[in-house]
């Protein structure tokens, strides 16, 4: 049997990247997927893809409260359950805090961390009367590895991670589980398109880049289990955890990895230009 069969799984920021792909492996493996981004085009071409019997849009800004209530309450009036719900927008906006301006600061706020609590806080009680359900939270390992010009965006990471765990301990005597998804770089948008890469510090280069169906199985999978969390890369999640405890030796490494994510970053910009 495929892990998912008759399961609905609410995916946010469907439209594009690990959403996209988590909606397509999700589908695969037998759910009904609510497809959930602020951008409707590309979850109706995704919805005409997958097929409008087992994928059904909803566009959302997960930083708006009633449109999160929405976005809970079709689910379930759409497919009968929520049993899953991957908490995977994201919005970043890179540069100094000083000159950050207080709006972009503020949405990254919204979208990475009031979002998923407020769109957790609505599906538990529907997870708990079904007596099951799991809840995935992609964070990022620049909320162990704190990140200069990100400072709001690791912030966010970070405490998204620690809700995650908190909520983990609060439910631990229910059949409701709360998993934690932690990327290093990934070869999206997100980082690669051509509007933001010259933003994008150097250091994040540094790192091997995973693909978005590559994160999108570690999502799946701890659907499925539940485990507390899972990174990758193994090595950059180490090297992030080392630096976070020791300041000092993150500061003699950034040098160097400055320098390999400069080169690297060299070498995606060559091969768009092609």
């Amino acid at each position: 049997m495929n892990r998912f069969d008759g399961k609905t799984v609410v995916v946010t920021g469907a439209s594009a990247g690990i959403g996209e792909s988590c909606a397509r492996k999700f589908v695969a493996e037998g759910a009904s997927v609510v497809l959930a981004a602020r951008s409707v085009e590309p979850l109706q071409r995704l919805v005409e893809e997958l097929g409008s019997d087992v994928a059904h849009p909803v566009p959302t800004d997960v930083s708006d409260r009633a449109a999160c209530e929405r976005l809970v309450s079709e689910s379930v009036s759409r497919f009968g359950t929520l049993d899953v719900l991957v908490n995977n927008a994201g919005f970043n906006s890179r540069g100094p805090l000083e000159e950050l301006p207080m709006d972009s600061m503020l949405q990254i706020l919204d979208v990475n961390l009031r979002g998923p609590m407020m769109l957790t806080k609505l599906a538990l009680p529907i997870m708990r009367s079904q007596d099951s359900g799991t809840i995935v939270n992609v964070a990022s390992l620049a909320g162990r590895f704190p990140l200069e010009d990100e400072a709001t965006y690791s912030a966010t990471k970070f405490a998204l991670r620690a809700f995650s765990f908190a909520l983990a301990e609060e439910l631990r005597e229910t059949n409701v589980q709360v998993a934690v998804v932690s990327p290093g770089p990934v070869e999206t948008g997100f980082i690669l398109d051509e509007s933001i890469i010259d933003e994008v510090p150097d250091l994040v280069f540094s790192q091997p880049m995973s693909t978005a169906d590559e994160i999108a199985d570690l999502v799946l999978a701890s659907a499925a289990d539940g485990a507390r969390e899972r990174t990758k890369p193994a090595l950059t999640a180490k090297l992030a955890t080392l630096g976070y405890l020791f300041p000092g030796l993150r500061r003699s490494l950034i040098p160097v990895l400055e320098r390999k994510g400069r080169a690297a970053k060299k070498k995606y910009l060559a091969r768009r230009s092609r």
